[in-house]
């Protein structure tokens, strides 16, 4: 861990305090038309960083939630939040991180790096993708079907910062966006895990 990455893991708790009185940084979309999708997001599939291609298609019956991530941001410390989500929930939930450098250079690091970061550091346990985009006219290919209405059904929001998250149900049906603000273990992300 680096200085700056030990610096900011101390910080995050007051980072988490102070946004969180900051309404406009904490937001939450729901899918409330109960919109379907219009490409299937068991059609998709990602390599995961050791190299294993993960189809979407083995996803079926489970909560999946994917977040951006990085390891050198202010909301790195959620990668700890994240696993402590996916071991109290993994009969039902799946957790995917997909690793992005695409603000202000927060995720330098190799695949290899990266997992070694979030195992060492956080114990994370869950499956990481690849590192790719996950904005932009380059973004991946999940992260299309996530934040394009076209392919979705009803979300057309990207990923604001690192540690933006998304969920879909347990029949491929994208039904909320969490800002980076919102802790994996917000009382909204609990409920929405809930939800049958």
């Amino acid at each position: 861990m680096t200085l700056r990455q030990s610096i900011l893991k101390r910080i995050y708790p007051l980072l988490m305090l102070l946004t969180s009185h900051k309404e406009n940084r904490k937001k939450t979309f729901r899918n409330q038309s109960n919109a379907q999708p219009l490409e299937s997001f068991y059609s998709l599939s990602t390599q995961l960083n050791n190299g294993v291609e993960l189809n979407f298609n083995s996803l079926k019956g489970k909560k999946v939630l994917l977040v951006n991530t990085a390891s050198d941001c202010g909301y790195t410390n959620q990668y700890a939040d994240l696993q402590k989500l996916f071991e109290k929930n993994s009969d039902r939930l799946i957790i995917l991180g997909f690793p992005a450098n695409d603000f202000k250079e927060q995720e330098k690091g190799t695949d290899e790096q990266i997992a070694q970061f979030c195992q060492i550091n956080f114990g994370v346990t869950f499956p990481l993708a690849k590192k790719s985009s996950v904005k932009g006219d380059h973004k991946n290919e999940i992260f299309k079907w996530l934040s394009e209405k076209n392919k979705n059904g009803w979300n057309s929001k990207q990923p604001s910062w690192n540690f933006s998250k998304y969920l879909v149900n347990e029949q491929g049906q994208l039904t909320h966006y969490f800002d980076p603000a919102v802790s994996p273990l917000s009382d909204e992300v609990i409920e929405a895990i809930n939800k049958s």
